[in-house]
């Protein structure tokens, strides 16, 4: 019985160790906007409550703040654009006492597992970055979809670049 309960139990921290492997810096000193985290100009549909800019239809985040910030592959730094509309964020966010969700998403490239970390480290990413501005913890929630809420479901790059994504909600 104690032979089985090991083995599970190693199991488990191998299926964790691979989900989370190797760390990321949370910033990109690069600046492109093929770059990782860079503000999109492409729709994101219109069911996912955002404009075609990437901007909250709703206003609740204020007239043209970027709320969807898009990923490369395999990736969670943050550009020098990303940083720059997160910047307008928390000027607003440590004037309230608003709390936003921050839901990472991942392509469905890789286990299901890793892409779950990885949406946690984008999510993870953003949060730590607006913190370093002065945002509270208390107003930021992380979660990670992973691959399980696509907004696009083309088994192509452009498809694949969408799903790569965190949204501000």
């Amino acid at each position: 019985m104690n032979l089985i309960k090991r083995s599970i139990f190693f199991a488990a921290m191998l299926t964790l160790l691979a989900a989370c492997g190797g760390s990321q810096p949370i910033v990109d000193e690069t600046s492109s906007s093929d770059q990782a985290g860079s503000a999109d100009t492409m729709g994101t549909g219109a069911d996912s409550g955002f404009d075609r800019d990437g901007s909250s239809s709703d206003g609740a985040f204020g007239a043209g703040l970027q709320t969807v910030f898009y990923f490369d592959y395999d990736r969670s730094t943050l550009t020098y654009e990303t940083r720059q509309a997160l910047d307008r964020h928390a000027e607003n966010l440590r004037n309230s006492a608003r709390v936003i969700r921050l839901e990472g998403h991942a392509d469905d490239r890789g286990t299901r597992e890793y892409n779950l970390a990885l949406g946690e480290r984008r999510a993870k990413s953003i949060a730590d970055y607006l913190v370093l501005q002065g945002v509270s913890r208390s107003q930021l929630e992380t979660i990670s979809y992973g691959e399980e809420k696509p907004i696009a479901f083309s088994q192509d790059e452009e498809s694949y670049r969408l799903n790569r994504r965190v949204e501000l909600k």
